[in-house]
């Protein structure tokens, strides 16, 4: 391999890298199983694509913030490993597309000399933690919500509470009571209040997208900033102990929570207070209270030729800052995709110009920030120069869709086809909906919402219909969901399913009626006012399969007639369940621990050994053919099978053991303990295992 291993100066991520390097190398020699591997590198942000042989590799960037430097070492990255293309993700991510397995070391190593990280952009890990991209400059925000964003990542990166959930966790602050972060659809949602001059959030509780989208329930109605980390730490504890890990489709925490209620949740969230690795955690904002920065060079005046059209964008893509004199500025990126070229122009622009920073936004767009007012005819012709002034920033043409069949392997039909049509649709016929900032429109490639179709006032799922002996790429039209602020929202309905290629005419059908109809209202309450029925009704006529064509047969985006096929989701890792792996696991986490405790980190060694004791006796229960789907589960089944049955005699049972872990603080004395009856357990595991497989020979 080449010096990378050499160049990283920390550490800790030296080590990481390194790790990928050679468990891809035990993985090409046979030694390591796939679906083991694969939770091993979608934690490090490898996600493989519908296209064999080649990777995905999603880049992660909290709350969507980048300055020039990391956006051209991205960019760089992009050259040397990628195509060039970066796609901007609903999470504020960067991906980047047909990436060589063997080659991703390097790539990562390169991104960090920037302090860019792949680390849990993938698997079941705290994904990344997304805010308002006005947070900062918003004129409505009680104060900026980025520092408390940025501790939340910095806090639970690599940590050992949330590295092998059961499935992924998803976190949001939003800059104000507008909640444009979606506070309700995620695992946990933050909303900026102030209480007796004290800064603190609304957290909102278990909400989810997915096939089976779930609302939010409120945590509590303030919780002081001090307290946001310790609570997150509580919530994943007890996410991590009883979340399902048998069945994918139920894993997510909102199932949990529905499954023992959210007071029951609460309690044992509470029950864990006294293991937190502390109890309070205070967020140093410094940072981001600084004065914005002036722009390095002096910016050339310059004269507007076309003023109709500069007003135009202005009144579409500029938005006012709190800070006197400043603006932001939106770019529309068509399906969230762009070039390198461009983002190394845009990179020179903020440096030179702005203050050197930039936000990838929810909606698959760029904000660039603190930009001088007087400044804007500068930017507006350079802007230009890169067809980034298209007219629409966060308006209904400004399209959510995710990859869908292009690279993703569960998509079904084409959402990207299908988004570019609709925006050319809205451009030519409906240019009165220019700056409709009411309506949104999303689309997903399958059920999975990762394109977020079922929270839009209108929104496409990719499906497919049978037609005799064909196949033909179809749409479920939804509508009725949005944003309604302060942490509520609503799930759109699932109106009709009808032939892709009549997308379309669905979306003309519902704004002619809309303007017909409407009555002036807003769009939810005249949907709410007509009611589900009437509009499959008036869509019925598009569900007709009697007088299909071939070119319905075809989907958006491609020549040749629809095939159906989907592939493994890799949404999350998959747990392999090998007795000799998961031993080898338990193993590990005590060497883990061990580590962990000499550097003084006595929390996370305790979790450490925690999860040695679960992957140890978890591995014993699988060679007994006994079904566990929590580590809670875990843990009694264990007693109910080994220890009660004096198979494995231990001095307690093993729950008693295991959850010393709530009744103690993570000190060094209860640490030492922790461990060392964790190694203790791990040799009996191993004795009875070995006597076990010389039995059975």
């Amino acid at each position: 391999m080449e010096s990378f291993r050499t160049e990283i100066e920390n550490p800790i991520v030296q080590k990481d890298i390194i790790d990928l390097e050679r468990k891809i190398a035990l993985f090409r020699d046979g030694k390591i199983d796939d679906e083991r591997f694969r939770s091993l590198r979608l934690a490090r942000g490898v996600y493989g694509q519908r296209q064999e042989g080649v990777q995905m590799i999603r880049i992660k960037l909290p709350f969507g913030k980048v300055t020039s430097e990391q956006l051209l070492r991205i960019t760089k990255v992009s050259d040397e490993y990628s195509t060039g293309r970066l796609h901007i993700t609903t999470r504020q991510d960067i991906q980047i597309h047909y990436v060589s397995l063997d080659r991703t070391p390097q790539l990562w190593a390169e991104l960090e000399k920037d302090d860019v990280t792949l680390r849990e952009a993938c698997g079941n890990t705290v994904r990344n933690i997304t805010a308002s991209e006005t947070a900062g400059i918003d004129t409505e925000e009680l104060f900026d919500v980025s520092p408390y964003a940025h501790a939340m990542f910095q806090f639970f990166l690599r940590n050992p509470v949330c590295q092998e959930m059961g499935r992924k966790f998803k976190i949001s602050f939003s800059s104000s009571d507008k909640d444009t972060a979606l506070s309700y659809l995620h695992d946990l949602g933050f909303i900026p209040r102030i209480e007796n001059g004290e800064r603190g959030f609304k957290v909102m509780l278990g909400g989810g997208l997915g096939s089976q989208p779930h609302h939010a329930e409120l945590l509590s109605e303030f919780i002081p900033v001090n307290q946001i980390i310790p609570t997150t730490e509580g919530v994943l504890r007890i996410f991590d102990r009883y979340g399902e890990r048998a069945k994918r489709l139920k894993a997510r925490m909102k199932f949990l929570i529905k499954d023992i209620g959210r007071d029951e949740f609460l309690k044992l969230v509470d029950e864990e207070k006294k293991a937190l690795s502390y109890q309070t955690v205070e967020i140093d904002t410094t940072a981001f209270d600084a004065e914005i920065t002036a722009p390095l060079l002096e910016v050339p005046k310059v004269e507007i030729e076309d003023t109709p059209a500069f007003e135009a964008w202005k009144k579409s893509n500029v938005i006012a800052q709190k800070q006197a004199g400043y603006v932001a500025i939106g770019i529309k990126v068509l399906l969230g995709d762009f070039y390198t070229d461009k983002a190394r122009a845009l990179a020179e622009l903020i440096k030179n110009y702005a203050a050197n920073e930039l936000r990838f936004t929810l909606r698959q767009d760029i904000l660039i920030r603190h930009v001088k007012e007087e400044n804007l005819p500068f930017f507006y012709q350079e802007l230009a120069k890169l067809d980034f002034v298209a007219l629409g920033y966060n308006t209904i043409s400004d399209i959510t869709a995710c990859p869908g069949t292009d690279t993703c392997n569960l998509g079904i039909a084409s959402s990207t086809g299908i988004a570019v049509e609709l925006e050319r649709v809205l451009e030519t016929e409906y240019p009165q909906y220019s700056n409709n900032q009411e309506i949104t429109i999303k689309i997903s490639g399958c059920m999975n919402a990762c394109g977020q179709h079922n929270m839009a006032e209108i929104g496409f799922q990719g499906m497919s219909i049978n037609s005799g002996k064909l196949v033909a790429p179809a749409l479920q039209v939804l509508l009725g969901g949005g944003n309604l602020g302060n942490g509520s929202g609503r799930f759109s309905d699932k109106v009709i399913k009808i032939p892709s290629r009549r997308g379309p005419d669905a979306l003309r059908f519902i704004l002619n009626d809309f303007e017909a109809n409407g009555n002036g209202q807003s769009f939810l309450n005249y949907y709410d006012a007509k009611g589900e029925k009437y509009f499959y009704e008036f869509l019925k006529p598009l569900a007709d399969l009697t007088n299909l064509t071939e070119a319905d047969f075809v989907d958006w985006g491609n020549a040749d007639n629809y095939v159906k096929a989907v592939g493994v989701g890799e949404c999350a890792g998959v747990v392999i369940d090998l007795v000799a792996t998961l031993l080898l696991e338990a193993k590990d986490k005590l060497t883990f621990a061990q580590e962990a405790f000499e550097e003084g980190k006595w929390s996370d060694a305790i979790y450490h050994a925690y999860a040695g004791f679960v992957n140890g006796a978890k591995a014993l229960l699988l060679a007994e053919n006994q079904k566990t789907n929590h580590q809670a589960g875990i843990i009694d089944l264990f007693d109910t099978v080994f220890v009660e049955t004096n198979k494995i005699p231990l001095q307690s049972t093993l729950k008693a053991l295991v959850f010393q872990i709530r009744e103690n603080e993570p000190s060094q004395a209860f640490a030492t303990k922790y461990i060392q009856e964790a190694i203790v357990f791990f040799k009996t595991l191993e004795t009875f295992r070995a006597k076990d497989l010389q039995d059975e020979k």
